[in-house]
């Protein structure tokens, strides 16, 4: 079983451990926190080793960043590159109830917890998390970072950009698109392109 180091003491990784312990999926070793008064704590039974850039020196582990912002993944992941490490460094999650069948593709670094479906074709991305009960749709493409709550549903072809963040039972209809870094607000439902960076809320969904 490969050893993992979960990055962020946040709720998120609680929910990581508790799926990869009862899936057997890896042995986690700890966690890493940039909070000084995070140190020594145990968290569910783990405890936070060290300060982020300690990932470091855990060579033979694999390392899964669980922050809830897409664009705050996209730093601590850009902070470690820094430091030497690359893809190869990050683990995959992902919960025994989801299913994607075989065309779709899943990027290192993802977090996909309990009942999310991809149907067909489906592309996620590196570091893309998706809480329980999201539905991706037939040709699907997810860039790196985006962010997913429990809920979201997008329909076919959708396009959703770098670190965008959908809110909770949120919904996006078919061949439309959210920009890279763009929010959906929670219940929104997402009736024509939003641009990069722009929050949108409502039904229908308006800046």
């Amino acid at each position: 079983m490969s050893e993992l180091i979960l990055i962020a003491a946040s709720g998120l990784a609680r929910e990581v451990l508790a799926m990869v312990r009862s899936s057997g999926q890896y042995d986690v070793v700890g966690l890493l926190d940039d909070d000084k008064e995070m140190a020594g704590v145990i968290v569910d039974g783990s405890p936070v080793l060290g300060r982020i850039d300690d990932a470091a020196k855990y060579t033979h582990a694999l390392l899964l960043v669980c922050i809830g912002s897409g664009k705050s993944r996209e730093a601590v992941v850009d902070r470690l590159t820094a430091l030497g490490l690359n893809e190869s460094r990050y683990a995959t999650a992902i919960d025994p109830t989801v299913q994607y069948p075989e065309g779709c593709r899943i990027g290192r670094g993802s977090i996909l917890l309990r009942n999310v479906t991809l149907t067909a074709a489906v592309t996620l991305g590196a570091h893309v998390v998706a809480m329980p009960s999201v539905t991706f749709t037939h040709d699907d493409d997810v860039a790196d970072f985006a962010t997913f709550a429990a809920g979201v549903s997008l329909g076919g072809g959708v396009r959703i950009g770098r670190a965008a963040y959908l809110g909770m039972n949120a919904s996006v209809r078919e061949r439309t698109s959210v920009g890279a870094y763009a929010t959906v607000g929670m219940g929104a439902a997402v009736l024509s392109n939003v641009p990069d960076g722009e929050t949108w809320v409502g039904v229908p969904a308006h800046e």
